[in-house]
This record gives structure tokens, sequence and C-alpha cells, in this order.
């Protein structure tokens, strides 16, 4: 086991290594950089001084040809463009081995404090979808297969796989429309996790509206997680109770109680432990983007979609090498977990 902890730790170098090339790569020579993007502003800027109508979205922007090389040559110096990539590479992999990500392009503040501002909005989103995923999915796929084939067994299938079909993006619009006071109520609201009065409200008040805030985007991250979740529970336990170990247990007179949740229950916590690392880098990271930026939440996944937007790369980078490298360990957790669930895995076959 140690040896296999050394050899994935090792290989976690090489894979921030990758991530962080691919990326430079595709962020330093694509169209429209950060150099470009300041210039459009300062070209829409002179557009509506003047008078003329500005294009959709800011970006009235003509080329630059007519802008002052001098002052272009000052923002690429200011980016740090006026180097070669070369150089400006291995900068970057000297500053990220020290966890240095510079500062934001546009925010006027280290990309680390910008992390730190929006880790607590996404850790509180990503906290709710873990944890219901895993509080709905293994109950639910316990009761499916004990009355498998029965009716509640029926419809309980064709709601999990109408919430499966449906993506969360899909389904906030249809949450917002319903209960967003889009087309029919006005019930929860829409922007952010607490209200503008939040600092003025009682304790009971402050986690009242909190919870009110969060209910509709954590709904449109749980239902489509949780549904590859309960199937798989399902159809371990249904593989488990057909074992002959169980007819065994009954045949002792154990209640039925006893012989799903001390011996079925522990035979099938090894899948679902497996499947700890991929739920929670799905409820933090994939999900969140559509989500926060959906329902304005001002978290890392909102972050992350305005710096692609704004051509931000210190910011694009930074969180880009933090994701990876906790869903590296975090996968690293869940091997760990693994062999505490059953101490009989091996991970590397001994040679004879």
């Amino acid at each position: 086991m140690l040896i296999y902890l050394l050899k994935r730790l090792a290989a976690i170098v090489p894979t921030l290594l990758g991530v962080l090339t691919i990326t430079f790569l595709v962020t330093q020579f694509v169209p429209g950089g950060p150099v470009d993007h300041m210039l459009a502003q300062i070209d829409g800027a002179d557009v509506r001084s003047g008078g003329e109508a500005e294009s959709s979205g800011g970006w009235s922007y003509s080329g630059r040809s007519g802008i002052d090389a001098a002052q272009i040559g000052q923002l690429s110096e200011l980016y740090g463009f006026d180097r070669p990539p070369l150089e400006r590479y291995w900068q970057m992999l000297k500053n990220f081995a020290r966890f240095e990500f510079g500062d934001s392009y546009f925010h006027n503040q280290s990309v680390w404090s910008l992390i730190k501002d929006k880790l607590g909005v996404s850790v509180s989103l990503g906290v709710w979808t873990f944890f219901l995923t895993y509080l709905v999915s293994v109950p639910l796929g316990i009761a499916k297969a004990v009355r498998a084939g029965s009716r509640f067994d029926f419809i309980t299938s064709l709601l999990v796989l109408a919430g499966y079909a449906v993506p969360g993006f899909v389904l906030g619009v249809l949450l917002i429309l319903l209960f967003g006071g889009g087309s029919f109520w006005d019930i929860f609201p829409l922007r952010g996790l607490t209200s503008d009065n939040f600092d003025e409200l009682t304790p009971l008040g402050k986690a009242t509206d909190y919870l009110w805030h969060v209910t509709l985007p954590v709904i449109a991250s749980v239902v489509s997680h949780f549904a590859m979740k309960t199937l798989l529970t399902k159809n371990m336990f249904l593989e488990e109770i057909r074992r002959q170990y169980v007819l065994t247990a009954r045949a002792k007179g154990l209640s039925e109680r006893q012989v799903l949740w001390k011996h079925v229950f522990r035979n099938t916590l090894l899948p679902l432990v497996t499947g700890f690392p991929a739920t929670f880098i799905a409820a933090f990271f994939t999900g969140s983007l559509l989500i926060e930026t959906l329902f304005s939440i001002d978290g890392l996944g909102l972050l992350s979609y305005e710096s692609i937007n704004s051509r931000d790369y210190p910011v694009v980078l930074g969180t880009l090498y933090l994701f990876t490298l906790i869903g590296l360990f975090v996968k690293l957790a869940g091997d760990i977990a693994y062999v505490l669930v059953d101490p009989r895995i091996r991970f590397s076959a001994q040679e004879n």
C-alpha cells in the first residue's frame, strides 16, 4: 500500500504539468487575449463618448488599427506579454510550484484572495449536493431493491431516469420559471445565497434566509447526480440479497432488518465508497459553473466563467491548478478508503 501511495503521489507532478502545459498553450495563443480585451473596452469607451451606439456585449472593437503602438506596448508589458512565451511558461511553473498565482488582470487583487473569497460559496453548495446525493440515493436504492418489481420500484425508476435525463442547468431554468417569479409563482429568490440585509438578521433569520436562497440551486444540482447512485445501490443490493450467506442468515432467525443492514449493506459499501471521489468532484466543480452562472451565485464556478470570458489568465490557470490538485488527492483518498473498507484489496500484485 505504501509503495502504491508513493507512486500515486509521484504521478501527481506530471499530471499537473501536463494540465498546465496544455492550458497555457491554449490560453496564450488563442485570439482575443487580455491585451485585445482591454483595447476592446477602451475602443468601446471611445465609441460611446463619440455618441455612437455600442455593440452588444461591449465588444465594439475593430482591431488594433488606429490604436497607439505605445499604448499597446504598455498593456503588453503590464500583462507580461512583452516576454517570450517560453520565458513566461517557466516563470509560471516556478510560481505555481510555490503556490503563487499572481494577480488578476481585471479584479485588482491577487488570485489567492479571489479564490478564498469565492471558495466558501462553492463549498456550501458542494456540501449540500454531496451529502443530499447519498442521503437520497442510498436509502432509495435499498428500498427499490427490497421491493424490486413492485409498483413503487417502477414509479421511482421512472422518476429517477427522468431526473437523470434532464441536465441540471435545464432543471434550474424550469425551477426558475415555476418558483422564481418566471411565469408562475414568485416563491424563491434568484440571486446569491443571502439577502442584502443578511447582517441585520437574527441567527434564526440568517439560517432561514440562507436555506431560502440555496433551495433551488441545490435541487438543480442534486437531481441530476443521485440517479446513477440510486440504480447502483439497487443493483448491488439485489446481487447480494441473492447470495447464499443471506439465506443462511435468514435461516438462523435474524430479522430482515439485521440481514439488510448488518450483512448486505456492509458488503455493498465497497462500490459506494469508490464512488465518493467522482461524486465529490461532480458536486463541487463539475456542476458549479452552470448552476452558479444560472442563479448568479458568486462562487468559483462563476469566477471561472467570467475569467474565461475576460481572458483573465492568472485566474483561469490558478483555479484550474487547484481543481486538478484537489481532484487528484480526492481520488487518492478514495483509494485509501477502498482499502479501509476491505483490507483484502491489494493495488499491486506481488510477483511470484
